[in-house]
């Protein structure tokens, strides 16, 4: 299995923002890189070239679960493992977000000293 080394995080909202890309980066020791829309992502995803991608679900304009669609679309991405980071975590909208292309989904709001394991445990059972 390939280690996990590089994140694209696409989230909205500057706060989580950085208390997310701080805890994977200090904590983790993860390269990770912001995306503040669905269409920022589209077009940094080819470059950075992630290992992995966390996406939110609500974000104004393309939502996660279009941007997981578009993302998908772009050659060389339809295998990366996403998981997506939200407060709608009921069941039946986890089922969604898996029978969308996701991995798993990670209930915000998220610890901190957490949020690394999650994400390796993630990392983990998309490639068991």
């Amino acid at each position: 299995m390939k280690s996990l080394h590089k994140i694209l995080y696409v989230e909205d909202e500057p706060g989580i923002q950085t208390v997310a890309k701080l805890a994977l980066e200090m904590v983790g020791k993860f390269t990770v890189k912001l995306c503040s829309s669905g269409e920022e992502a589209l077009s940094e995803v080819a470059g950075f070239a992630p290992d992995m991608i966390l996406l939110d679900v609500m974000m104004p304009g393309m939502d996660g679960p279009d941007t997981l669609g578009r993302l998908r679309q772009i050659p060389g991405f339809a295998q990366v493992p996403v998981a997506f980071m939200t407060a709608k975590i009921q069941p039946h909208e986890v089922e969604y977000y898996k029978s969308l292309g996701a991995v798993d989904v990670i209930a915000k709001p998220f610890d901190p000293m957490q949020l690394s394991n999650q994400v390796r445990l993630i990392w983990e059972k998309a490639h068991a």
